[in-house]
C-alpha cells in the first residue's frame, strides 16, 4: 500500500520499528541503553509521536541486524516522513497529526455536540467560531486560520478520492446562533448542499433522544481499511488538548458508540428536513 502523506509514512515507520524490536525480544529500555538515549524517545518514535531522524533509523536497523535492502527501505520511509505538507505549516501544530491522518483515511465518522464540524463550516461561520474562542486574535492570524479551514474542506471533501464522511450532529448544533442570523442561514444551507455529495452522510440526533452513549464529548473516528498497516484512530478534543486513541479495546468501544448514535439519530432524509426547518428560525 502506498502512503500519500508524511503523517502516514511516519506511523508506518513507527509500526515497523516496534515490530522489529519485539522480534528481537528487546525492551525499549534495552534499546535506549544501546543507543545512548532515553526509553521515552524510543517509545515516542514507536508510537509515531516523534519523527525518527535518519541517524535514529540507521542505528536501530544496525542494532536489529537488518540486511542492506531492508535498511534502505526504512531509511527511505524516514526521509519521506520528514517531507512537508500544507497542514504542517499551520500555527495550530497540535492539529497537524490529525490532518495528516485525515488525508489518508478511507472513512471518517464525526460526532459533534456544539458546533458544525470544521470540514463543513462556511468562512463566515468559521470566522465567528474562531473569534469566539480567541476574542483577542489578530485579524491576519484569524484570516489565516479561516483560509486553512477552507483548504481542509477542499482537500477532504472535494479531492479525487474522498473518504466516506458520516456526520452525526446533535440537534443543539442547529440551534446555536453562531455569528448572526445571516451567517447561520448560509451555514445551514451549506450543510444541505454538502449532503448532496455521494460520499457525505448527515444524521441529526434529536433532543428527544435524551441521554445516550455519546452524551459526554465529541469525537472523530478515522478508518484506514482492512488491508492498511495504519490502525484506526479516534480523536477526542477538549480544553486539555487533543487525544489520539487507537487501542483495540478503545476502537471497539467507539464502534459501539457509533452504532448506538446512528440508531438514535433521525434517518437521512428526516435529518435534512430538520436542518431545512431550522432555516426558517434564522430568517
Amino acid at each position: 500500500m502506498a502512503f500519500p502523506n508524511p503523517t502516514l509514512r511516519q506511523r508506518q515507520l513507527a509500526m515497523r520499528l516496534r515490530e522489529l524490536r519485539h522480534e528481537k525480544g528487546l525492551s525499549a529500555a534495552e534499546v535506549a541503553e544501546q543507543l545512548l538515549c532515553s526509553p521515552t524517545k524510543i517509545s515516542r518514535i514507536e508510537r509515531g509521536q516523534r519523527p525518527a531522524s535518519l541517524r535514529d533509523v540507521r542505528d536501530l536497523c544496525r542494532l536489529y541486524g537488518l540486511a542492506e535492502p531492508k535498511m534502505t527501505e526504512l531509511m527511505t520511509l524516514a526521509r519521506e516522513a520528514r517531507q512537508k505538507e500544507w497542514w504542517q505549516t499551520l500555527e495550530d501544530v497540535k492539529f497537524a497529526p490529525m490532518l495528516g491522518l485525515e488525508a489518508g483515511a478511507t472513512a471518517i465518522t464525526e460526532y459533534v455536540i456544539q458546533l458544525v464540524p470544521g470540514p463543513m463550516q462556511t468562512e463566515d461561520y468559521a470566522r465567528a467560531v474562531i473569534r469566539g474562542w480567541l476574542p483577542r486574535i489578530a485579524p491576519d492570524i484569524l484570516e489565516e486560520r479561516v483560509q486553512a479551514r477552507g483548504k481542509r474542506k477542499t482537500e477532504l471533501l472535494f479531492r479525487a478520492d474522498p473518504p466516506r464522511y458520516w456526520v452525526l450532529l446533535d440537534e443543539s448544533v442547529l440551534h446555536r446562533n453562531v455569528g448572526n442570523g445571516q451567517v447561520m442561514r448560509a451555514q445551514l444551507q451549506h450543510i444541505l448542499e454538502l449532503a448532496e455529495l455521494p460520499h457525505v452522510r448527515i444524521q441529526v440526533i434529536p433532543f428527544t433522544s435524551g441521554a445516550h452513549m455519546g452524551f459526554d464529548s465529541p469525537f472523530r473516528f478515522l478508518e484506514f481499511g482492512r488491508n492498511s498497516d495504519i490502525a484506526d484512530t479516534v480523536f477526542v478534543e477538549h480544553q486539555m488538548g487533543l487525544f489520539y486513541l487507537e487501542s483495540d479495546k478503545t476502537i471497539r468501544h467507539f464502534e459501539e458508540v457509533i452504532d448506538h448514535l446512528r440508531a438514535e439519530a433521525l434517518g437521512f432524509q428526516e435529518s435534512l428536513n430538520r436542518v431545512a426547518e431550522m432555516l426558517t428560525k434564522f430568517s
